[in-house]
């Protein structure tokens, strides 16, 4: 399938790592140009020179940038936009989680939490907003978490933000409509540094990774048996960004091994 995405201009938020690089690699390979940015200069380095490498580094453009902050936003939505003279795509793809239940949430984790989750999103379309409605197929996808539809009790703070997330996409999907679409993938568990890192930490060295995998998989009720791969997603966000589906708007794909119990 023609996805149209030649000669496109994509930007990614977080795209120095995990499900940004995989993302911006993947719009790469369909023929769009791409603009990164992330907070750690290093590993922006690091992700510009690996996609520079594949797909030539003219195509790439790199920024440090922290999300939260507007002037940072502003400033890399004015280099984007200029490098290219257009943007057509935002994945709007930054932001962790924070692991706390309602007794042991203060009040400044819960404004950090909110502040991080809602103004990852906002501020960057806020920025490119008016490039996106200048182009004949502007898309935003916001890479969002299952637990906007099903929240859990040791992730209350991030629970509640996820799913103020979600409505925010289904209303600019609404008010931008037909200039810009908007839509979102929500995760489940995902294969990350961070689960590298509790690999590394198991109890049982004799155990292969693919072995862990699958035990995690089991306790958290996973059907399909393991973790998402970032490029699995990756994938569902080109397409969902794509002018190929452009009927598509103010929708959710969950990607989650079969994990969620909502209808």
């Amino acid at each position: 399938m023609d996805l149209a995405l030649r000669n496109c201009v994509a930007v990614v938020t977080g795209g120095s790592s995990g499900i940004g690089l995989a993302s911006a690699s993947a719009f790469l390979e369909e023929g769009a140009d791409v603009a990164i940015c992330g907070r750690d200069p290093a590993r922006l380095q690091a992700a510009q020179a690996d996609l520079g490498s594949r797909f030539g580094p003219e195509r790439v453009l790199a920024a440090c940038c922290d999300v939260t902050k507007a002037d940072e936003v502003r400033a890399f939505a004015d280099a984007a936009t200029s490098w290219r003279g257009k943007v057509d795509i935002l994945v709007n793809n930054a932001g962790q989680g924070r692991m706390s239940t309602f007794a042991d949430t203060t009040d400044d984790q819960w404004r950090e939490e909110l502040d991080l989750k809602f103004f990852s999103q906002i501020y960057p379309v806020r920025a490119f907003r008016p490039a996106l409605e200048r182009s004949r197929q502007g898309a935003i996808v916001a890479v969002n978490s299952l637990l906007a539809y099903q929240p859990e009790p040791y992730m209350v703070c991030t629970s509640a933000a996820r799913a103020g997330v979600q409505s925010l996409v289904k209303s600019l999907a609404r008010e931008f409509a037909p200039a810009i679409r908007v839509n979102s993938v929500v995760l489940g568990l995902i294969d990350s540094g961070q689960w590298e890192r509790r690999f590394q930490a198991r109890e049982n060295k004799g155990q292969s990774r693919d072995e862990w995998i699958a035990e995690l998989a089991k306790s958290k009720h996973i059907p399909y048996g393991r973790l998402g791969l970032p490029e699995e997603v990756a994938r569902a966000i080109v397409f969902l960004a794509s002018p190929a589906v452009g009927y598509i708007t103010g929708a959710s794909l969950e990607i989650s091994g079969g994990v969620s119990r909502y209808i």
